[in-house]
């Protein structure tokens, strides 16, 4: 069964580490120590006393983590900016992330507090957190919580992440989607194959979910995600939105700080 691609894909970002939004990683950090070493050097001849150089370039040898500042500060400003934009975007386009009877939702309707995670079951982000997602759901019973499918991960031929998303949301339909959710979560190095093990061992009826997995509705359904998830700018998963706002961590603690600000204002 061939997987119909949306016809508006977001470009996929690397996924996010546990605790905190990925900056540029080691290779940017690396380019901006140099950049500060070689600023301190261009800056030489206009400073005082001919040695400035050299005595810039002591100082950071014998205080490395100056420079890891740098870069944490750079990284942190680069986060808040990203925060700001995706909350922007949200609050000018609130019906993208309105209720969707189409998406796997738990918690009352009308709760004051809604979280809506956009997710992709390959992403080591996701993972790390889903025990705590679910954990979080059942703490907090008066909270709405909903599962956006947002398979960003594949690439190529690969179609592992939009057949996932698929068969979850084919789960859905049958009253099973939360087993099968975790299930999928839990499975390291999915194939189209450990998907349809895990579907079987859920107790999924094999041929009306694989005619869920390939219908009009399910195209329909992810294209209008990944169309959201371009529209607000969304840079990776997993994406937490707390009432329409997002957090600057995926860390389980953020996202429980978040509900209860929701909830107290």
């Amino acid at each position: 069964m061939t997987d119909p691609t949306p016809t508006e894909t977001p470009r996929a970002a690397p996924p996010r580490d546990p605790l905190a939004w990925f900056g540029s990683g080691r290779g940017g950090a690396a380019a901006l120590a140099v950049a500060v070493v070689a600023l301190g050097f261009s800056v030489a001849p206009y400073a005082t006393g001919g040695d400035f150089g050299s005595r810039v370039r002591a100082y950071l040898l014998a205080n490395p983590a100056v420079l890891d500042e740098v870069v944490q500060a750079r990284e942190q400003a680069e986060t808040n900016g990203t925060v700001e934009k995706i909350n922007t975007a949200v609050a000018a386009n609130p019906a993208l992330i309105a209720l969707d009877p189409r998406d796997p939702a738990f918690g009352p309707a009308d709760a004051k507090v809604t979280v809506i995670e956009f997710f992709d079951y390959r992403c080591p982000g996701c993972k790390a957190v889903a025990r705590d997602y679910v954990a979080l759901m059942q703490a907090h019973p008066d909270v709405r919580f909903v599962f956006k499918e947002w398979p960003i991960l594949d690439r190529g031929d690969d179609t592992t992440s939009n057949y996932a998303a698929r068969a979850a949301l084919a789960a859905q339909q049958q009253g099973r989607y939360l087993q099968v959710h975790q299930a999928l979560m839990a499975e390291n190095g999915l194939t189209r194959d450990s998907v349809d093990r895990i579907l079987a061992e859920n107790g999924i009826a094999m041929p009306a979910a694989a005619a869920a997995i390939g219908s009009t509705d399910m195209n329909r359904h992810l294209a209008d995600i990944h169309t959201t998830g371009a529209t607000l700018g969304l840079v990776g998963t997993p994406t937490f939105l707390i009432n329409g706002r997002t957090t600057s961590s995926i860390a389980p603690q953020e996202v429980a700080a978040a509900i209860a600000a929701a909830r107290a204002g």
